[in-house]
């Protein structure tokens, strides 16, 4: 992806107004100045950092990773970094130009790239990993012991772990409670793999074949997919928050199936909201979920 800001120089970036991204303004005088491209990474920045850090966000929340075109502030942003950490295999893979024309020296640190459980993407056959790394929990709290490791100095991360596995055995707990004939996903875009082999979910398919949501499904991938949702009577289809549930209503009302709640795929929730952590929209998530596959009749109260 071709970064715009790329010839603007940091002489004329000193002249943009202050405030870059989404930038915290409670760290602690002194702390460490932490760039962070996408919502998840932020979230553990701040969960493993507590005051220490200072984060600044460049994607704005609610904001997909896949189409994200880079702006002058946060060029800005990494020119003052200490830290910078991306979420890795590819989904953010513009922070490297950021940084180049940033002229910083700051670490870069890609927490997908060291991501103990990865997958292959499932619409590509030359081996390449599928991004959305963070909804698998071991990922999770790896990626918060590379956070705490490059902090150097980081005493939540112990506890942030131990948080991961008490949400991630709720999440099992609750979902295995539902019939492994009814645990059937069927999502907007290929983004739920990870969740799906942790937590002993059946995906079915995606009405965009694709991990990134910016592609397009065919007419003839549709009617494929509206096949198989038939043939293995797949009750309820899941859309994704943040995208347009059109396609999802109209594939649901083609099928027969109920139209789900909105799962956080590439996206948290709102900031201070339930789904604004990344522990937080997994267990939106797995609420979600479990009332869609039980028709209602079962929920999934997780308070991370």
């Amino acid at each position: 992806m071709p970064l715009r800001a790329a010839t603007v120089t940091l002489a004329v970036l000193a002249s943009f107004a202050a405030g870059c991204g989404n930038e915290d303004e409670t760290a602690a005088a002194g702390a460490a100045q932490v760039v962070a491209t996408t919502a998840q990474v932020a979230d553990l920045a701040r969960q493993v950092g507590g005051e220490r850090v200072a984060v600044t966000q460049l994607l704005a929340p609610g904001s997909d990773p896949h189409d994200y075109e880079p702006r002058p502030d946060d060029v800005k942003a990494v020119a003052g970094a200490d830290l910078v950490l991306a979420s890795g295999l590819g989904l953010d893979a513009w922070i490297d130009e950021v940084v180049e024309s940033a002229g910083s020296d700051a670490q870069v640190v890609r927490l997908g790239d060291g991501a103990p459980v990865k997958l292959e993407a499932v619409e590509h056959d030359d081996g390449a990993t599928d991004p959305h790394w963070w909804h698998e929990p071991r990922n999770v709290a790896a990626a918060a012991t590379q956070v705490a490791a490059a902090l150097g100095d980081a005493p939540l991360a112990g506890a942030y772990r131990r948080e991961v596995e008490r949400v991630s055995a709720g999440i099992r707990r609750c979902l295995g409670a539902v019939p492994a004939a009814r645990r059937r996903l069927v999502t907007d875009h290929d983004a739920f793999a990870y969740f799906a082999a942790a937590y002993d979910v059946e995906v079915v398919g995606a009405v965009i074949p694709s991990t990134t949501s910016q592609a397009q499904a065919s007419a003839g991938e549709l009617s494929r997919l509206a096949a198989t949702i038939e043939r293995e009577a797949v009750a309820v289809v899941f859309p994704e928050a943040g995208l347009s549930p059109d396609l999802a209503e109209a594939l649901a009302q083609r099928t027969g199936a109920e139209v789900g709640g909105a799962l956080y795929a590439d996206a948290l929730g709102e900031p201070g909201g339930p789904a604004g952590t990344v522990l937080g929209a997994a267990a939106a998530n797995a609420d979600t979920l479990v009332r869609g596959f039980t028709g209602g009749e079962r929920t999934c109260p997780i308070s991370p």
